[in-house]
């Protein structure tokens, strides 16, 4: 009998230390994913019945929760949803949790680890819980001039500074109301979540920083010439063949410039003159002569390949490999597979503008507790040094030409230096352009550096250029700065 209660209490005591064991990891470990996971009502819930923490550009709130009467308390809202819906994202029920709401989410509801000493007080106190506020870097003189720029067009503006990385503007345009997703009614979140799904332009896609990304177009051309000035196997006055047009090796593929005819009058055309007016044949040659490792290493140096985390979280551009010299060389005017996204356009000319130096974009400008005590205030970071000081000196020179004498003139802004280059994308033999323009302003002292894309071509086909179009647009936002 004895020996029968040896086992059973042995049996016993195994069951209660699996229990224990299995409780303890639930509890210990698998908390933070058990609590991120959208089946969990009770966080839901409690999310809800917080305060959630504001979203505050330029002390004002562009995201604030409100009090209402009903089981979940308060009802997040969105005092200028359509100019920042994309930095926002939305804060929904039972439909996810994007942008900013997503990013800071901890901070937003009281619940980081920064701020266990505030959930403390609220127990002991019994007060109710209440988020933090999170103070982003946009400007919204530059957010609202850079949305009204966009109008009805599609695509995407991105503005920074470059000296810091402080994103001053992220629009992408369709935009959309988060105040129809905040709603308390599940169904109603459904309907409205599968009427944008739906909707003619897909306004709930980020274009600033995700969706299919763009062929850059000519806007490359500005990382090729920085790869050829700095790595010393160029000059800017180097001569390339200049003829009309030009068969691809082992292809029947021909290539042109934009004005299907030569780069200039001459039988040859220099670096700058092919910058300048934004030559597709010169730098055709460049490439190949440049060879895929140099270029793929300046691209990987100037951020291609990383997810940039501003914090939300940017789709890698990348730079093909493996290519043949025919894709090579098309490859190094902006077109076969390089694709970018707008944040990556405006961190090249972002380095360029600070010298060579790029760091690294941001949204964040400060995290801020109920009682106004600072949690978070980071400091800029280097990302890295694509080129050096030289090289971007050099390459500021170009980039002025081209605003002033070249194929970036939309862009010039009377008694300041603009520093700047145009895009035209090709998408395919019937496919609409895709319209660039990126730069920087004033460009001995660089307040801001930009990207602005263009889908559809404008509404305009194959009809219209970057100076067209993306060009003016970019000047407004540029004036936008200067002004403040």
């Amino acid at each position: 009998m004895n020996k029968e209660l040896r086992r059973v209490s042995v049996a016993t005591l195994a069951m209660f230390l699996a229990l224990f064991v299995s409780t303890s990891v639930i509890q210990v470990f698998a908390v933070d994913e058990l609590q991120a996971d959208d089946r969990n009502v009770r966080t839901l819930y409690a999310s809800y019945s917080a305060e959630r923490g504001p979203i505050l550009v330029g002390n004002s709130p562009i995201a604030e929760s409100v009090r209402v009467d009903d089981e979940y308390e308060f009802l997040r809202t969105y005092p200028e949803p359509f100019p920042y819906a994309h930095v926002t994202g939305y804060f929904t029920l039972n439909q996810g949790v994007t942008g900013v709401e997503s990013a800071f989410n901890d901070f937003l509801t009281g619940t980081a680890n920064e701020q266990f000493l505030d959930q403390l007080s609220a127990i002991v106190t019994g007060q109710s819980p209440r988020g933090a506020a999170v103070e982003l870097t946009i400007d919204p003189v530059v957010q609202q001039a850079a949305y009204e720029a966009m109008g009805d067009l599609t695509g995407s503006i991105v503005a920074i500074e470059p000296a810091t990385g402080r994103i001053l503007a992220l629009v992408s345009t369709p935009s959309y109301d988060p105040n129809r997703l905040s709603s308390h009614s599940t169904s109603q979140v459904l309907e409205v979540y599968d009427e944008l799904l739906s909707a003619e332009g897909d306004p709930l896609i980020n274009r600033a920083i995700s969706g299919d990304l763009y062929a850059p177009g000519s806007v490359f051309k500005l990382v090729v010439t920085a790869a050829a000035l700095d790595s010393g196997a160029f000059d800017a006055d180097d001569d390339f063949p200049n003829p009309a047009s030009l068969t691809l090796p082992l292809s029947s593929s021909i290539v042109t410039n934009s004005n299907n005819g030569t780069c200039g009058s001459g039988d040859t055309a220099t670096l700058e003159t092919a910058l300048r007016l934004s030559c597709n044949i010169p730098f055709a040659e460049l490439g190949r002569e440049l060879g895929e490792q140099t270029l793929a290493d300046y691209t990987t140096a100037f951020g291609f390949g990383t997810a940039h985390e501003i914090p939300l979280t940017a789709t890698p551009s990348t730079f093909p490999e493996g290519m043949d010299e025919a894709q090579l060389m098309l490859s190094s005017f902006g077109q076969y597979d390089v694709r970018v996204t707008p944040l990556q356009v405006a961190m090249v000319s972002a380095a360029i503008a600070n010298g060579g130096n790029l760091m690294q974009p941001t949204l964040l400008e400060r995290i801020v507790a109920p009682d106004l005590a600072t949690i978070d205030a980071p400091e800029p970071v280097l990302l890295s040094q694509p080129i050096a000081r030289s090289t971007a000196t050099e390459l500021t020179a170009l980039m002025v030409d081209g605003v002033a004498n070249g194929a970036a003139s939309n862009a010039r802004i009377e008694g300041v230096d603009v520093a700047g280059k145009t895009g035209t994308a090709e998408n395919g033999v019937t496919e609409p352009y895709t319209l660039w323009f990126t730069g920087f302003a004033p460009a001995d002292n660089p307040q801001v550096a930009i990207a602005v894309v263009i889908e559809d071509g404008g509404g305009q086909g194959q009809s219209a250029f970057g100076n067209q179009i993306a060009a003016p647009i970019a000047k407004r936002v540029l004036e936008a700065v200067l002004s403040r």
